[in-house]
């Protein structure tokens, strides 16, 4: 820590105006004013010392000021922006990733007319704006936004979130940081899911000698799993909503990852799945599943357009997961939907002897099967 600024100091930066003095003044009153321990008039003085100092013409100079006020909670704004706008990175730079006196004007300037270097000092900053993210997404440069991406400390809104992902969604150095990131919304995390999905289908298909559709199956297979874990128990009910709508949207809401949902318990995608499809709000669709008599569910179940041949199936799998309420497991999602099914399917011997019960996920792709003759039949009618 520089000592205090003297008397001495003073006589010595007269009588010796180097650059090792200059440079340890600057080091010393700018500490001394970054901590508050200036009277108001000291700080005034201080004010003018800084004017002069930051046109000093050596960087070590300006350096060791931009260093100990980047934190002042107190710096004249013209100062910062002098600082910000210096030709060396290492005085700008302390200045533009820490300095609470820019404010977003300055650093959409800096953004649009500054470095790389200097974007990703932005992009670090514990605090960015929606307004400085988006202008970062939308100006500028990749490695910036992987910074801002990869910068914990600050919130990013699902808006430049969702820029991010149509931008960047197939760039791995984006993709990485942006799914460890601290939370996610649901939303966005669907999305994440199916940039993967895509991106790992081209592979298969251009490396291995594997058709195209039998690709598609597997993707497709790994992407609803994957869907169904993104939305975990407490999971806020707008946020299951908001998922299941988007997957509705994209066409992905399929009778095979409804039927997965429901297997593995979790009755809040499901109740959710059946509102968006029959366009019935969330609580009277979850009077009709609860009914204790058949025609509520039934009646939601048809108006959301699902096969009438997989009712029973549904029937079966939502008895049963209502009645399992008190005997949950630890037993991981997979065993636990693997128990399900074959629960439901030893009940409905018929759609064993047709499709047999060696692999689950390859019945499960039956039913999309199923689903879109279904679909085909009521088209032709």
């Amino acid at each position: 820590m520089p000592g205090t600024l003297s008397a001495s100091d003073v006589k010595r930066l007269m009588e010796d105006p180097s650059v090792e003095t200059r440079a340890e003044t600057a080091e010393k009153i700018a500490s001394q004013f970054e901590a508050g321990e200036l009277s108001e008039k000291e700080r005034g003085l201080a004010y003018e010392i800084f004017k002069v100092m930051v046109q000093d013409v050596e960087e070590r100079v300006r350096s060791a000021l931009s260093n100990n006020l980047k934190n002042a909670p107190n710096l004249p704004r013209d100062l910062a922006v002098t600082m910000a706008k210096d030709v060396s990175d290492s005085v700008a730079l302390p200045i533009i990733q820490f300095s609470e006196a820019l404010d977003d004007t300055d650093l959409i300037e800096i953004i649009r007319t500054q470095s790389v270097d200097r974007q990703v000092a932005v992009a670090s900053r514990s605090n960015v704006s929606e307004g400085v993210a988006d202008t970062l997404v939308d100006e500028g440069d990749r490695k910036a936004v992987v910074a801002l991406v990869s910068n914990k400390e600050t919130t990013l809104s699902e808006k430049t979130l969702d820029k991010v992902v149509g931008t960047y969604g197939d760039d791995i150095e984006v993709q990485d940081p942006l799914v460890h990131r601290p939370k996610l919304p649901v939303t966005i995390a669907e999305k994440l899911v199916a940039h993967v999905s895509d991106n790992l289908r081209e592979y298969l298909v251009t490396h291995h000698e594997l058709p195209e559709q039998a690709a598609t199956d597997i993707i497709l297979q790994v992407r609803e799993r994957t869907t169904i874990g993104l939305v975990s128990n407490g999971a806020e009910e707008q946020d299951v909503e908001k998922l299941v709508a988007q997957i509705h949207k994209n066409g992905r809401l399929t009778p095979s990852i409804i039927l997965r949902a429901l297997c593995v318990g979790d009755m809040s995608f499901f109740e959710a799945s059946l509102a968006v499809m029959s366009k019935v709000p969330l609580n009277n669709a979850r009077v009709l599943i609860h009914d204790e008599g058949e025609l509520g569910f039934k009646s939601l179940f048809k108006k959301a357009g699902m096969p009438d041949a997989l009712f029973p199936a549904f029937r079966t799998a939502l008895d049963t997961a209502l009645g399992a309420e008190a005997e949950r497991s630890d037993a991981d999602i997979e065993t636990q939907m693997r128990r399900m099914l074959e629960r439901v399917l030893t009940v409905h011997e018929n759609v064993i002897d047709e499709y047999g019960i060696e692999n689950v996920d390859y019945l499960l792709s039956k039913f999309n099967t199923l689903a879109d003759a279904h679909a085909s039949a009521d088209d032709g009618k």
